[in-house]
């Protein structure tokens, strides 16, 4: 079980060749502004990474891959087939039919999207969309969806909006219900707050950076259900293959024969992806991503003359397009079977963690590395997917908070300032890990300590500097960020209101359970029935023993109330900015949401609701 040596990469220009290639026209620094001329997108900020000789501060495979993503504007793949990318961390791919054109993916935001569009069509030709596809449910693949096509007109025109099985739920269920906790992990991730800089942000591995504009979601209006499903779309015909529970829960791939193209959406991407991001989501099957990619090697890849993804840049050449498929596919192979093995050998996963190394074959390749992922927590995630978050120890099994663990381990080392010495010596010597983790002792135990913060700040700021990896490098640096100046003031953030907006009923009191304040509702008990006019769905919530609870169909007991609201009022109840009850209450009086029974006690119920906090601490208590 001797770990493997680590190995560099190849050195291989051809990526900067293939992240240039087909260019056509850009807009002067890729800037984005939104409709109050506000700046939520500039490549300018990048500007440094204009020098290919790489930062001391910053990884030089990682600084690498930032010069390759800098690259921005519309791009020809090959006939018929077109990408946006760099105005955003996600691409928008353009495929011309015969009567307009097909957009896959419209971005983050509707401004970034609207941007892409406009580009594409001053060289292109004012091409109506005549389909809209979502490749999997996360939000930089469907958030700027207003941003290319105006709902109403899509009614009219009967566009189809297509999408992957089940994403209309995940998207939902991922973004809304975690939310709070995931956009303020996911700041980490991105590093949001962090300056662009070679002391700072450079890079996200598959993209710049995350655009702060308008979230939006126009739904589905097909929904592709086989596992394999032939379609013409605007005489393309397109080949949707299904890979649940790969990079996405909900998410698919599409093979165009007649253009001899492969989109590999994100399960095939130009760095290691995760099996569990940093900002938290479901954990992805490794083993299913890896047979996704056999198969669409096995399939498709014969008759391809490119693959191209909805990040990065693409891939030319039949015999570079079967290499690359296969080094993706057994990267993810390998780290799941070398995972599970050494797991049955006992380890547990930050021993497996601390062990693994990917072999010369695997880690020679570019795309294979972890500018994205990264071995380290992917590893993990291998381990949480068939054994949870407990290693097996006893002595971990119910450890003690940091708040309550810090004093302790301060007393236990002779006290704060014998700690710091001791800390100050082994940072001299470079041991960064190990002094972040005991300097973190510290602040918990007394955030006032300004030397502990500033030490634990210095360390975690140099784990960064050394990161391969763009989100380790992320996290660490705001980390440090954080401890120096504390978390930037962020205004309450609400989930998109187009989310809430079509939202499915069931989900919508999954969102409401989770903010139930349990110590308010106790001795609580009422039955309240909700409809949905438009959709026909019909809900009956009960609260008692301070939980609530929900089935469908009519209220079952002596009902509280009945409550009917569609869009309008999922909407206008999302945008309200005088709080739940105050808000549910004018709109009641309006109209929006309909009423019978007794509106006090469903407003008095919806006062137990908490709101979130979205700039919690994280590296402080």
């Amino acid at each position: 079980m001797n770990a493997i040596p680590q190995v560099q990469p190849v050195l291989d220009d051809i990526d900067f060749e293939n992240a240039q290639r087909g260019f056509i026209g850009t807009i002067p620094d890729g800037e984005i502004r939104d409709a109050k001329g506000r700046v939520i997108w500039s490549m300018a900020d990048y500007s440094f990474l204009d020098d290919p000789q790489p930062a001391p501060t910053v990884h030089p495979n990682l600084w690498r891959q930032a010069r390759l993503n800098m690259a921005h504007g519309l791009f020809k793949v090959t006939d018929r087939i077109y990408q946006v990318r760099g105005f955003d961390i996600a691409n928008v791919s353009f495929i011309e039919g015969d009567t307009g054109v097909i957009v896959i993916d419209p971005l983050t935001v509707a401004e970034t999207a609207e941007a892409a569009i406009a580009l594409y069509r001053k060289h292109r030709g004012n091409r109506p969309v005549s389909a809209l596809i979502y490749t999997h449910s996360h939000a930089d693949h469907y958030g700027g969806a207003r941003g290319v096509l105006d709902e109403a007109d899509a009614v009219a025109r009967n566009v189809p909006i297509i999408a992957p099985r089940g994403f209309m739920w995940h998207t939902v269920s991922e973004n809304v219900i975690a939310g709070n906790a995931m956009m303020r992990r996911g700041m980490f991730q991105s590093g949001l707050s962090l300056p662009k800089h070679v002391c700072g942000q450079v890079d996200c591995g598959i993209g710049k950076g995350v655009p702060m504009g308008t979230g939006t979601l126009i739904p589905p209006t097909m929904s592709i259900e086989q596992e394999v499903e032939t379609h013409v779309i605007d005489g393309v015909e397109i080949i949707f293959h299904l890979a649940l529970e790969s990079e996405a829960p909900s998410e698919m791939f599409m093979h165009f024969p007649g253009l001899r193209a492969l989109n590999t959406a994100e399960i095939g991407v130009q760095t290691m992806h995760n099996l569990c991001p940093l900002r938290g989501a479901e954990v992805r099957d490794a083993r299913v991503w890896s047979r996704y990619l056999d198969e669409a090697l096995d399939r498709y890849a014969p008759t391809a003359d490119v693959v191209f993804a909805q990040h990065n840049w693409p891939t030319w050449g039949n015999e570079r397009i079967r290499h690359y498929l296969r080094q993706q596919r057994d990267l993810y192979k390998h780290l799941h079977d070398q995972t599970v093995r050494l797991m049955n050998h006992g380890l547990t996963g930050v021993e497996v963690a601390e062990a693994m190394k990917l072999p010369p074959s695997l880690a020679q390749e570019w795309a294979n590395r972890g500018f994205y992922g990264a071995i380290s927590h992917n590893v993990r995630a291998i381990v949480q997917r068939y054994l949870g978050w407990y290693d097996g120890n006893p002595a971990h099994l119910n450890l003690l908070p940091p708040e309550q663990s810090g004093p302790r381990y301060v007393a236990y080392m002779g006290g704060a300032d014998a700690l710091l010495d001791k800390a100050r010596t082994d940072f001299t010597r470079g041991d960064h890990r190990w002094v972040a983790e005991v300097t973190n002792h510290l602040v918990f135990a007394d955030p006032s300590n300004e030397a502990a913060r500033m030490l634990c700040a210095d360390a975690l700021e140099q784990l960064g500097f050394a990161a391969e990896s763009s989100t380790w490098r992320n996290a660490y640096l705001l980390g440090a960020q954080e401890l120096r100046k504390g978390p930037i003031k962020l205004r309450r953030r609400h989930v998109s209101r187009d989310l809430v907006s079509v939202l499915p009923l069931e989900l919508l009191l999954d969102y409401f359970a989770v903010r139930l304040n349990g110590e308010q509702a106790d001795g609580e008990c009422m039955e309240i029935e909700w409809r949905n006019p438009e959709t026909g769905e019909c809900w009956a919530m009960r609260l008692e023993n301070a939980t609530m609870t929900y089935l469908p169909g009519p209220a079952r007991g002596k009902r509280t109330a009945c409550v009917s609201l569609g869009r309008e009022g999922l909407a206008a109840l999302q945008a309200g900015n005088d709080g739940l009850p105050a808000t549910f209450s004018r709109l009641a009086e309006e109209g929006v949401i309909g009423v019978e029974g007794d509106l006090a006690g469903v407003v008095r119920w919806l006062g137990m609701l908490e709101e979130f906090e979205p700039m919690f601490n994280v590296v402080e208590p």
